[in-house]
């Protein structure tokens, strides 16, 4: 019986030589368990003690004013990251948002007076 192709073989059914062979056995080395493993995940904060013990239940819980006060150190944390524009750059694009609304503003304007005579037009209202 014929093998069946899989993904990244060549034209003539054989694998390139830089690819391992789906039954090749390796050895592997032993991580220490305190060494953080990246994968993509999202961290999270490791609690020390274990979750049932009546000191692991007070340490995680935090108060209302350790919540707020955490909150404000992430807003901070995350204002220091911040590209702020410069003045230059403040004002072009202040003037520019100011043209964009007022350009828009007017299309509305025009395209609500021309409905409204439209509109009385067609139901025979009185014009002024």
């Amino acid at each position: 019986m014929a093998e069946r192709k899989q993904p990244g073989d060549d034209a003539a059914g054989g694998r390139p030589d830089n690819e391992v062979p789906d039954d090749a056995t390796f050895e592997v080395e032993d991580v220490a368990d305190d060494e953080p493993v990246g994968r993509g995940g999202t961290a999270v904060r490791e609690r020390k003690a274990s979750a049932d013990s009546p000191r692991a239940k007070k340490e995680g819980r935090v108060g209302i004013f350790g919540r707020i006060g955490g909150f404000f150190r992430e807003v901070v944390s995350e204002l220091r990251k911040v590209i702020w524009p410069t003045r230059k750059e403040l004002l072009t694009y202040t003037g520019v948002v100011i043209v964009f609304v007022t350009v828009v503003t007017a299309i509305v304007a025009v395209l609500d007076y021309g409905f409204a005579k439209a509109v009385l037009f067609a139901f025979g209202g009185k014009s002024s």
